[in-house]
Parts: C-alpha cells; sequence; structure tokens
C-alpha cells in the first residue's frame, strides 16, 4: 500500500472518530437544553424536611458553589420592587440559577438554601419572592429559554461541550497527519 494510500484511510478513520464525537456532543447538548431546576428545590425552603428516614437524618454536605462570591447583578438590576414584576423577575432568576441546576436539585447539600440567602441578602427580596411566583412546570423551572428570548445561560454548557470535543477531534487529526 501506497503512502498516500495509507494516508487517505488513516483520515477515513479519523473522520470516523470526529462523526461519532460530533454525534455524542449532539447527544449531550439535546439532554442539556432540558435542564431544570426541581420543584422540590423550592419546596424544601417551606417544609422542614421529615426525619423518619435514614437518608434524610444524615447531614447536608457544604455546597461546592461558592455563592458569597457571585455577581447578583442579573437579578437585582432587573426584579425591583415594590412590584417586582414575576416574568422580569423569573427571567432573571433563571439566568442565574439555571447554570447552577444539578447542584441545586441535589438535595443532599445546602446549594439551595445558600443561593436563596444571598440573593435575598443582595436584593431584599421578601421571603418566598422567587418560590411562589416562578413555576413554569411540575416538575420546576424550565432552564431552557427565557421568556424574553434570551437563553437561560449565557453560554449553554452543552455547545462548549461540543466545541471543545469538535477542537479535540481536529487536533487529533492535524496532529497525526502532520
Amino acid at each position: 500500500m501506497s503512502m498516500e494510500q495509507q494516508l487517505w484511510k488513516n483520515l477515513e478513520s479519523k473522520m470516523s472518530i470526529i462523526f461519532l464525537l460530533t454525534i455524542l456532543g449532539l447527544f449531550i447538548s439535546a439532554s442539556a437544553s432540558d435542564a431544570f431546576i426541581s420543584a422540590s428545590v423550592f419546596d424544601q425552603l417551606h417544609q422542614p424536611r421529615l426525619s423518619t428516614s435514614r437518608a434524610l437524618l444524615q447531614a447536608q454536605k457544604p455546597c461546592p458553589i461558592n455563592f458569597e462570591n457571585q455577581n447578583y447583578t442579573i437579578i437585582t438590576s432587573r426584579c425591583k420592587g415594590p412590584r417586582y414584576p414575576a416574568t422580569t423577575c423569573c427571567d432573571a432568576f433563571k439566568n442565574f440559577a439555571c447554570q447552577f441546576a444539578d447542584q441545586l436539585n441535589d438535595l443532599t447539600n445546602q446549594c439551595a438554601q445558600t443561593m436563596f440567602s444571598y440573593i435575598n441578602l443582595n436584593g431584599g427580596y421578601p421571603p418566598g419572592l422567587f418560590a411562589n411566583e416562578c413555576k413554569d412546570s411540575k416538575r420546576g423551572l424550565e432552564c431552557g429559554v427565557v421568556a424574553s428570548g434570551a437563553p437561560a445561560n449565557a453560554i449553554p454548557h452543552s455547545w462548549s461541550l461540543l466545541s471543545f470535543l469538535s477542537a479535540s477531534a481536529f487536533l487529533l487529526i492535524v496532529g497525526r497527519v502532520l
């Protein structure tokens, strides 16, 4: 087999890898766009946990996110009293909170309580404002596109992952061909 034939065969196998990585990235992006903040995140703020289950008796883990140093201006600049318009406040809340959806939905940690404490501290909001006003469905607050048309997250996680996978595959191919 000539050198040129080997290079083409090598390139074909690498193109297969790129195709598979692209399909994987699209699958991940489809599942990531289905993100939500569970209704139980809001429920746990109003209802004390029952101590009948052994799992519930365990102490909650600390939150891995440092909410003290987050930028809350996305909420505080848009969600203002005395009226606190539900659409505006909920869109702002989604823009801030949806990037932390996985951690907030983990009821074994203190992320939800910590985040709401800092939101209320920075914005001086009435207790339960977001829990009472922001409801999309039975499962919770949907993190897709907010009502204003802007994405709930500034840079969707799925696109950054897809870009990373594509760039990695490209560099792999270029590095081996050269």
